[in-house]
């Protein structure tokens, strides 16, 4: 899905995106691609992570290509490609791909009434999809640009799973500081203030960060499309 069919078709043509429209019209590290190889151009299988702690709870009901519900933010084009190791990195075709992250407040849709979310969200589903890689190995989601929330750089979620559910690999992805730095000083996002943990202070992220650090490209205006590839053992 390219820059083009995002906008006509993924944002601008549905009305249930007005929203992220508005934001359109109103508003380190070098940005590469990531790592998959070594330096010997060894296919190196993507970093695994914690899933929690606010997993998608009901994936099966949430094959979503849009999964921005009613959040609002800067619009952001995800694109995966997940590639098998056990395959010289071919591209791995119908894998099942789970996403989630949170909203430009920081907050996870399912949970909440807590210490850790005050916000009570555990009635309600956003920002959580699941999709189905194609010949090529890609899946792409549209949603909005996470924020953060305490402890932790900004990051999305990532599950790979066989066609008949059994997981393969969970991952984090890192965005580029810069872009981040950017969107957290736009409109809808200045208020919850910039990221008060860095990629290379991040727990997830410290040891990781050449391989999960994605390719992130668009400006304020027209919105950001992200591009990571994931290798697993498939």
């Amino acid at each position: 899905m390219d820059r083009k069919k995002f906008i006509r078709n993924g944002l601008l043509g549905m009305a249930s995106l007005a929203a992220a429209s508005k934001v359109m019209s109103s508003c380190s590290k070098e940005e590469t691609n990531n790592n998959s190889e070594s330096s010997d151009g060894t296919c190196m299988v993507s970093p695994s992570e914690t899933k929690g702690p606010f997993p998608i709870k009901t994936p099966s009901q949430l094959v979503l290509e849009n999964i921005k519900s009613d959040r609002i933010g800067i619009p952001l084009l995800i694109n995966l490609i997940i590639e098998n190791q056990n395959n010289n990195c071919a591209p791995l075709a119908g894998v099942l791909v789970d996403l989630w992250h949170c909203d430009k407040d920081g907050n996870y849709s399912e949970y909440g009434g807590t210490q850790m979310q005050q916000t009570d969200y555990t009635s309600v589903h956003f920002l959580r999809g699941r999709q189905t890689t194609d010949t090529n190995g890609k899946v792409a989601f549209i949603s909005i640009y996470p924020g953060w929330y305490q402890g932790r750089a900004p990051h999305l979620h990532v599950e790979v799973l066989t066609d008949s559910g059994n997981s393969v690999l969970v991952t984090q992805i890192a965005f580029p500081e810069t872009i981040s730095s950017e969107v957290y000083a736009s409109t809808h996002y200045v208020a919850h203030g910039q990221a008060d943990t860095s990629n290379s202070k991040d727990s997830i992220f410290s040891d990781s960060l050449s391989q999960e650090l994605a390719t992130v490209t668009g400006n304020l205006t027209d919105g950001f499309t992200l591009t990571q590839t994931i290798v697993v053992k498939g």
